[in-house]
């Protein structure tokens, strides 16, 4: 039997211990009872951070606003991806308009730009938007 991952919901940023085999399986969180694995973008404010960071599976956070042409033609493909990768990597949206202080402390300089954490642990940044061939490339250039 394979070691639990450790997933943060994203309703409750309560911690699940969920085997590899049942990623699958749709997970419920132990705590709200919310999916704990969306094929979906969630939102990531300021008082979730330091919570969804966390965690065996890695995490993409894409930081925009509402006032950004390229980031709403990006948000799309930010979509699709979260489907592709449901399981594999988690995806996020932070508005950095309405999370000015987090935005501020992860150095966010131009928009959008792309996270990748891993462990708790920022492992690879991106700004600008592109394709979805382009996007799941550099994913799997950092392991996912």
């Amino acid at each position: 039997m394979t070691t639990p991952l450790l997933i943060p919901c994203p309703a409750c940023n309560g911690l699940n211990r969920i085997p590899a085999e049942r990623l699958a399986d749709q997970p419920k969180c132990g705590r709200c009872k919310s999916a704990v694995l969306l094929s979906k973008p969630f939102e990531l404010e300021q008082g979730d951070y330091a919570s969804q960071i966390k965690g065996d599976l890695p995490l993409l956070v894409d930081v925009w606003a509402d006032w950004c042409g390229p980031c709403k033609s990006f948000a799309p493909v930010f979509e699709q991806a979260a489907a592709q990768l449901a399981g594999k990597c988690r995806l996020a949206k932070l508005d950095s308009e309405a999370n000015q202080q987090l935005s501020a402390q992860l150095g966010i300089r131009s928009i959008p730009s792309l996270i990748l954490f891993k462990n708790g642990r920022e492992v690879a940044r991106q700004s600008g938007a592109f394709p979805l061939p382009q996007l799941m490339a550099w994913l799997r250039s950092q392991g996912i």
